[in-house]
């Protein structure tokens, strides 16, 4: 009778008929008065949306006291009534890290309490799982319910802005169940780590101690396939690392998904590839992907900050209109929606009411990172540097892994003329992010107004081999690093590289940028040739006839080249 009853709640949990779950729950637990039947009733309340009915249930016979599956939804039921500091009274402050596996014998587990219902046949395949030294279902299944406790904890201190707490609670979660993608997934979308610790984290798990059954009626594991599983899955976790470091992990781990599982199309590793291309500054080809993925499903939307980004860089303004107004005509609830209508209205230039609608979708979801940068981003636009400063701070506190934030602060360092701060703030963003070309730019540029032109020129140097090395878009900003490089050779007084450098920069833009133009005529000027400064001067003010800049010089090219005639 158990057996037929369990059968017909679990039907109907699938089907989503709760009324019918919660009948026939009901009577099971009363025939079995079993601490599984209790859970899974209780987890029939909790699908409703219930919390107070199934900790009711939870509460009987000390359920959550001593079996860890009640325990985890009884706080789970805590935190979804946004009651905290109950939940965690519910889980406890500490981790049991004891349950970690030990490196020296990775297949081997800890084993926690509880009670078991296996059958006869179950109980012979438990002595043989002892015997070879591996875990029993019901302690893997205990182990699992401690490491989503983990998680949860980690929801707990992030709701409580303890990020420190919370971080470490998510990876002991993963240590201890590699198999807990929930935990995985808030250290990578909050960036709660550095692209250096994210690889070091990958590296430390136990990948391992995923196991897949041998068979029906065989006892034990299939270690060919245990092994093709725990390969599989560190891929999959490897797309959802930062793209700023190994990049050809990153492409590898995708051809294998791509071409022996079948995972070409698959949303997730398309947003992977698009975060990598816009990463490189492949705005075009980000785009393509990110619109690929969203004509098969729409409303897909992990995959929206990216593609707004993507349209804002491109300057689709049209597009952003007509994407926003979808949004928020079928999707009011979405924090993306008010994104994508706060970057629109931030691409015309309407600023104020680009602020309002980031701030909206930072009040609906408190720690979405790209409503809090365009909010920051708002101030900037206007020049209110202090606000921005705030705003930037604020996201650097809450997504302390990502270097971005950093650089942010930094750039506004700079354009309030503190270069101390501006320095120390990108050396932060560089601790934290060695790979990205722009923060090597930016902080090129410091070392410039510092009057370190050897240094400067050093990092931009080294912006253009990282972005060679990582596949950047020379057109999105390399023409701005070369000229960079440019003037801080002049002055270095390494006049040739710079000319060399400029006449890079001329070749590429099409010959028509009339600063360049009157860079290089300086260059001249200063290797005290005025009348090839007097020609190239000239270029740039065909191009643009009021270059204060370029008249100035030209007169004093004039000057000396009339000076020069007379002198002979």
């Amino acid at each position: 009778m158990e057996s037929f009853l369990r059968e017909w709640r679990q039907d109907a949990l699938n089907k989503a008929q709760y009324d019918s779950a919660i009948f026939i729950g009901d009577k099971l637990l009363a025939l079995t008065n079993d601490d599984n039947d209790a859970f899974w009733l209780a987890q029939v309340h909790f699908a409703t949306g219930n919390y107070t009915r199934a900790q009711s249930f939870l509460s009987k016979q000390d359920l959550i006291a001593r079996n860890p599956s009640c325990r985890y939804l009884a706080a789970h039921c805590y935190i979804k009534q946004s009651r905290f500091d109950e939940a965690l009274s519910v889980l406890g402050e500490r981790n049991p890290t004891h349950l970690i596996p030990n490196p020296a014998n990775r297949r081997k587990a800890q084993h926690t309490n509880g009670r078991s219902t296996a059958s006869h046949h179950g109980k012979s395949t438990a002595r043989l799982r002892e015997r070879r030294g591996e875990p029993s279902e019901e302690d893997v299944a205990n182990r699992r319910f401690e490491a989503a406790m983990c998680f949860l904890r980690g929801i707990c201190y992030a709701k409580q802005n303890a990020f420190d707490r919370a971080k470490e609670c998510y990876k002991d979660a993963v240590r201890i169940d590699v198999q807990c993608f929930e935990a995985f997934q808030q250290l990578m979308k909050n960036s709660l780590m550095s692209p250096d610790e994210e690889w070091q984290f990958l590296e430390s798990l136990d990948f391992d101690s995923i196991t897949v059954p041998a068979g029906p009626g065989i006892p034990g594991s299939d270690p060919s396939a245990s092994q093709e599983a725990a390969e599989f899955t560190r891929m999959l976790y490897t797309t959802r690392l930062s793209k700023y470091r190994n990049p050809e992990s990153f492409t590898s781990a995708c051809e294998t998904l791509s071409t022996h599982y079948n995972l070409a199309s698959n949303p997730d590793l398309r947003l992977a590839q698009a975060d990598l291309l816009y990463t490189q500054c492949r705005y075009k080809d980000a785009l393509a992907v990110t619109e690929s993925v969203l004509q098969e499903d729409k409303y897909n939307f992990s995959i929206y900050p990216l593609h707004l980004a993507c349209l804002y860089e491109l300057r689709m303004k049209n597009v952003l209109f007509l994407v926003a107004h979808d949004l928020a005509d079928n999707h009011p609830e979405e924090p993306c929606t008010w994104l994508a209508v706060g970057i629109y209205y931030f691409a015309i230039d309407k600023i104020a009411e680009a602020r309002r609608y980031f701030s909206k979708a930072s009040m609906m979801d408190a720690h979405f990172g790209p409503a809090w940068i365009g909010f920051a981003h708002t101030f900037a636009a206007e020049g209110e540097h202090d606000q921005a400063i705030s705003a930037y701070s604020t996201a650097a506190r809450l997504f302390m892994g990502t270097h971005l934030p950093q650089v942010f602060l930094g750039m506004q360092n700079h354009a309030l003329n503190n270069m101390t701060l501006a320095d120390e703030f990108l050396r932060t963003a560089y601790g934290l992010c060695k790979t990205d070309p722009l923060l090597l730019n930016e902080m090129g540029v410091v070392y410039y107004h510092q009057d370190r032109p050897a240094e400067a020129a050093t990092l931009f140097a080294r912006a253009l081999e990282v972005a060679d090395e990582i596949g950047a878009d020379p057109t999105a900003w390399g023409l701005a690093a070369r000229t960079n490089l440019a003037h801080a050779h002049r002055r270095a007084r390494r006049h040739r590289d710079a000319l060399d450098l400029f006449d890079e920069v001329l070749r590429l833009a099409g010959g028509r940028d009339p600063a360049v133009l009157a860079a290089k005529g300086l260059v001249f000027l200063e290797l005290g040739q005025p009348a090839d400064a007097v020609d190239v001067l000239h270029q740039a003010l065909a191009v643009s006839p009021q270059d204060p800049v370029a008249t100035e010089l030209l007169n004093k090219a004039l000057e000396e080249t009339t000076g020069a005639l007379s002198l002979d």
